[in-house]
């Protein structure tokens, strides 16, 4: 069994501009506020710092997952609630990060920021989705390259229907229910 001696991640999943990060920007707002010790581990700056150099193939996708689960991990395991808003596409991936965690005792949620490709798309937060459409890139996650949802997430979020406040307080009161808040 996880101990909870304060620490533990988050792994936010889902799409492009799903609002991953936004929902876990405004967490940490709360959860700062309460005094926890909180870190966001946001993909684009993990790409620049940490896994610059990985490119978007299966296998680098894979790697800068691992790197991401190692960091979270070993933040967590010294009682900060890491926040990782990433999308993490593939299922395996996020498993072994997952298992990362069982293996070291670590508290581990998922939580699938579950926004339809269409609504993505609509905010487009990066451009990415018109720059797909232009021609411009390949290998956008959900639309020409592979995502692979949760089958049970410990928390679906549904962003499209429901503001970045609510869905904030919807995982808040995940991390109530785990003892982590």
């Amino acid at each position: 069994m996880p101990t909870t001696d304060g620490g533990g991640t988050v792994w936010l999943t889902g799409l492009p501009s799903a609002g991953k990060t936004t929902i876990a920007h405004a967490l940490a707002g709360r959860l700062r506020g309460e005094d926890h010790r909180v870190e966001v581990l946001d993909g684009d700056e993990i790409r620049e710092f940490l896994s610059a150099g990985l490119g978007f193939s299966r296998e680098d996708r894979h790697t800068n997952v691992q790197r991401i689960g190692f960091v979270a991990e070993l933040l967590a395991s010294h009682g900060v609630k890491v926040l990782v808003p990433v999308i993490a596409p593939y299922a395996d991936s996020r498993d072994a990060v997952r298992e990362r965690h069982r293996r070291e005792g670590t508290v581990y949620l998922e939580v699938h920021v579950a926004t339809p490709v269409e609504v993505c798309s609509e905010r487009d937060v990066k451009g990415l989705y018109a720059k797909q459409a232009a021609g411009e890139i390949a290998g956008l996650t959900g639309v020409d390259d592979p995502y692979e949802e949760p089958e049970s997430p410990d928390l679906r979020i549904e962003s499209q229907r429901q503001t970045e406040q609510e869905s904030a307080a919807a995982l808040y009161a995940l991390l109530v229910e785990r003892g982590l808040a």
